[in-house]
């Protein structure tokens, strides 16, 4: 494997501290991996980005092995974009939510129609934060036994 790593970089004419700066390592973990240290996943992924290759063609692993690698890797990632999602919408829950506590208090102090709307909004976030963090997980599951029934027919 560090034979790849090594042919890639010198088939670009990259230095080993061009690359660890392009993939964001440092230059002792670059040299680490061309001397034969296994790599983690992270680093993989920033490797395989930079060549612009996937990590199975970087790690040179067989077919399957490789694919699984970088199928989840596609799957880690989009687990983090959606929680990442979920993180931003609590966030703008709360800021409108306190924007129209303001509004209400200000303009009918008797009235609590922006607890009403808060109340909503909170219950849909909690629906949707069980299904990216407890029910995600049960979904992705299910997806892929389905994925492998309907292809062996």
């Amino acid at each position: 494997m560090s034979s790849k790593f090594r042919e890639y970089r010198l088939a670009r004419a990259w230095s080993q501290e061009q690359l660890a700066e392009m993939a964001g390592l440092s230059t002792r973990t670059v040299q680490r991996i061309e001397n034969g240290e296994q790599a983690s996943l992270e680093t993989l992924s920033a490797l395989a980005a930079v060549f612009e290759v996937s990590v199975s063609e970087l790690t040179n692993d067989g077919a399957s092995g490789g694919e699984a690698l970088d199928e989840r890797i596609v799957q880690v990632r989009t687990k983090v974009a959606q929680e990442g999602r979920f993180y931003r919408s609590v966030l703008t829950a709360v800021v409108v939510c306190i924007f129209l506590y303001a509004i209400n208090r200000t303009t009918s102090p008797d009235g609590h129609w922006s607890f009403w709307v808060a109340g909503i909004w909170g219950a849909l976030l909690v629906i949707r934060g069980l299904r990216v963090f407890i029910f995600g997980g049960l979904i992705e599951k299910w997806q892929q036994k389905r994925i492998q029934k309907i292809l062996r027919r």
